[in-house]
C-alpha cells in the first residue's frame, strides 16, 4: 500500500528566541527540517513526502536545499492559517490509497524504524498514535489551589500519527473547532477509535533552545 508523510513546518522561532523560524535552524549543521525529511526517506525511500510550509518560506527553503545539496524528493504544499488547514492543503497531495502519516517537522530525533513500526500498525488498526507515560508527577491547577493527579492515566503524545487515508480524508472535511489539538483529536471527532502505540523518548519536539542542546548531544554519541 502507497504511504505518504505529511510533514507540517510552520512554526516560528519566538520561543527560540530567534528570528529564523526552528525548522530551519541549523542541528549538526544542518537545517532541523533536513534531519526529519531525511529520517522518513532512511525508512523506506518509496515514502511520498509531502512538506507543509508556509507561502513566504518556500523561497527560503529553495535556498537551503541549494546551499546544502539536499536532493531527497519530496513535493512542498503552502501552509494554511492554522495547523488543521496545513494538514487539510497536504492532504490534497495524497491521491492515492494509503497509509498517511503526519509529523512536526520539528521532531527530527524520530528513528526511522518506529516510523515503519507506525506505519505497519496503521495497517490493520487504520488509527494510530506514539504515546509516552508521563514520568514527572502532575497536578490541576484549580483557581487557586491545586490538587495531584494520578499520572498513570495520561500520556504525552506524539507524531507521526499514522492513519488510513479514507479516514483521514473524511475526517478533514469536518469544520475546524478549537478542540482540535492534533489529527488524532480530528479523527476521533467523526467517531473513530484511536489506537495507542509505544513511543520512543527520543522522540522530542525542538521548542527552546534547551531543546537544541540535548538534540546535538544524542546525534552526537557514540
Amino acid at each position: 500500500m502507497k504511504r505518504y508523510a505529511i510533514i507540517v513546518a510552520g512554526g516560528s522561532g519566538q520561543r527560540m528566541e530567534s528570528l529564523v523560524p526552528k525548522q530551519f535552524m541549523e542541528l549538526n549543521q544542518k537545517p532541523v527540517l533536513m534531519h526529519t525529511i531525511e529520517k522518513f526517506y532512511s525508512a523506506a525511500s518509496s515514502i511520498h513526502i509531502v512538506v507543509v510550509l508556509p507561502k513566504t518560506h518556500h523561497g527560503v527553503w529553495a535556498t537551503l536545499c541549494q546551499k546544502h545539496q539536499f536532493s531527497i524528493p519530496h513535493q512542498i504544499c503552502e501552509g494554511g492559517a492554522s495547523r488543521f488547514q496545513s494538514v487539510r492543503n497536504g492532504l490534497k497531495l495524497c491521491l492515492e490509497d494509503s497509509i498517511i502519516a503526519v509529523h512536526d517537522g520539528v521532531r527530527p530525533l524520530i528513528h526511522p524504524e518506529h516510523i515503519l513500526n507506525l506505519y505497519n500498525e496503521a495497517k490493520s488498526k487504520s488509527a494510530v498514535i506514539p504515546v509516552f507515560p508521563i514520568l514527572e508527577s502532575i497536578r490541576k491547577v484549580e483557581g487557586e489551589a491545586s490538587k495531584a493527579l494520578d499520572r498513570s492515566q495520561y500520556y504525552s503524545v506524539q507524531t507521526p500519527q499514522c492513519f488510513s487515508s479514507e479516514i483521514l480524508l473524511k475526517a478533514y472535511q469536518q469544520k475546524e473547532q478549537e478542540t482540535f489539538t492534533d489529527d488524532a483529536s480530528v479523527v476521533e471527532a467523526i467517531g473513530k477509535k484511536i489506537h495507542l502505540f509505544n513511543g520512543d523518548r527520543m522522540n522530542i519536539k525542538l521548542t527552546t533552545p534547551e531543546d537544541f542542546v540535548f538534540a546535538e548531544a544524542l546525534l552526537n554519541r557514540p
